[in-house]
């Protein structure tokens, strides 16, 4: 079997899809590892790296990917890029939103597609989630960036001259980005305090020494099936945006961490709240990719407003891309090893399997999940 890794081709990932120390895991499966030239660069793994994992160095993205039985990607793969693997290859790779052109490329090809944003939220799938590895990062990059921007000291500090007060830090959305930036904040010296629609997440952001602020009315009602955050009624979002208003006029950091599964983000934060934060604040919004969180920040840019910063990076954890590409290549490599025959030396795919159908795009020339299999 074979195995490719290509270079990223967006000019904002510098993640990579294999890391030199997996390489021996794959060739322990029975599979050989073929990997494009200066693909790891980025994330600071070199060919010699690769090479001396195991790894054989290709020099074009045509020669790595010519008779790949499996291709692991990051980002989707161009269009020439999919023309060039074979009839019935594995693709892996963060792969659902995307254009359904696109899909329907891979189901023209006969590829074998796999969206690892799609796979279930059960125990078994919990070393495959690359949602989770990737918005840890997320969380923690957030925080250091806002801190960075910040431009004022963050903890307490007493000395002669006088004493400086703590960084009050403002976290929306509780989820596994928000729980890593309570986590960071904290450990940098912050008080820190978490808005989050699902009351049942109290506990951990007690846990973690924030303080929990909540509307009370609905709060029992604000998650959805696998855990994650549904859209509220109106009523409530009155209340949310009121409660949201007051609070971040009294914090110097916000950092936007809400998303609804296949919808536009919530707006959280409008024009009128950042105008009334304090002087030299910071937002980080990590939902622009989704619309964002906040009504003035922008697609990879800073943006300042009423002198408070906007951050608006839609790829945080490409902006640590070493530990982000650990992180994800051994997802991948867990997912992949669900597929692999080893007495057989083959690819034998679990059809039955639940976290195959649940990341199943496309097979045998056509695009097979409900998500995106519709009108077609």
């Amino acid at each position: 079997m074979k195995l490719a890794v290509i270079k990223e081709k967006d000019a904002n990932e510098r993640r990579v899809a294999i890391t030199p120390e997996i390489i021996g895991d794959y060739i322990k499966l029975g599979i050989e590892v073929h990997v494009e030239k200066s693909c790891g660069d980025a994330a600071g793994f070199s060919d010699e790296a690769y090479k001396n994992a195991g790894a054989k160095i290709g020099a074009s993205p045509s020669s790595v990917l010519t008779g790949a039985d499996i291709i692991l990607k990051v980002q989707p793969p161009i269009a020439s890029n999919i023309t060039a693997m074979k009839k019935s290859a594995v693709l892996v790779g963060l792969l659902a939103s995307q254009q359904a052109t696109i899909i329907k490329k891979y189901a023209d090809n006969k590829i074998s597609a796999f969206a690892m944003e799609l796979l279930p939220r059960i125990t078994r799938a919990q070393s495959m989630d690359v949602l989770s590895s990737q918005s840890n990062i997320a969380g923690y990059k957030a925080v250091v960036d806002a801190f960075a921007e910040f431009g004022r000291v963050v903890p307490m500090m007493t000395t002669a001259a006088g004493t400086i007060r703590p960084a009050k830090v403002l976290i929306l959305g509780a989820g596994v980005a928000g729980l890593q930036a309570i986590a960071t904040a904290k450990r940098m010296g912050a008080i820190v305090s978490v808005f989050d629609v699902r009351s049942v997440v109290k506990e951990q952001v007690q846990s973690l020494g924030a303080t929990f602020v909540e509307v009370a009315a609905e709060a029992g009602d604000g998650e959805a099936k696998g855990g994650y955050a549904k859209e509220m009624s109106d009523e409530y979002k009155k209340k949310q945006a009121s409660l949201i208003h007051d609070t971040i006029k009294v914090n110097d950091i916000v950092i936007c961490t809400a998303l609804i599964p296949g919808k536009q983000a919530p707006l959280l934060i409008t024009e009128s709240m950042v105008k009334d934060m304090k002087p030299g604040s910071v937002i980080v919004d990590l939902a622009t990719a989704s619309g964002g969180n906040c009504a003035l920040s922008e697609r990879n840019k800073i943006v300042i407003e009423s002198n408070v910063k906007i951050i608006g990076y839609d790829n945080m954890p490409a902006r640590v891309p070493y530990d982000s590409s650990r992180l994800y290549a051994r997802n991948l490599y867990n997912f992949v090893h669900l597929m692999i025959n080893q007495k057989m030396n083959k690819i034998k795919i679990d059809f039955e399997d639940e976290i195959i159908q649940s990341c199943l795009l496309t097979h045998d020339g056509r695009i097979v999940h409900p998500n995106y299999s519709k009108g077609n």
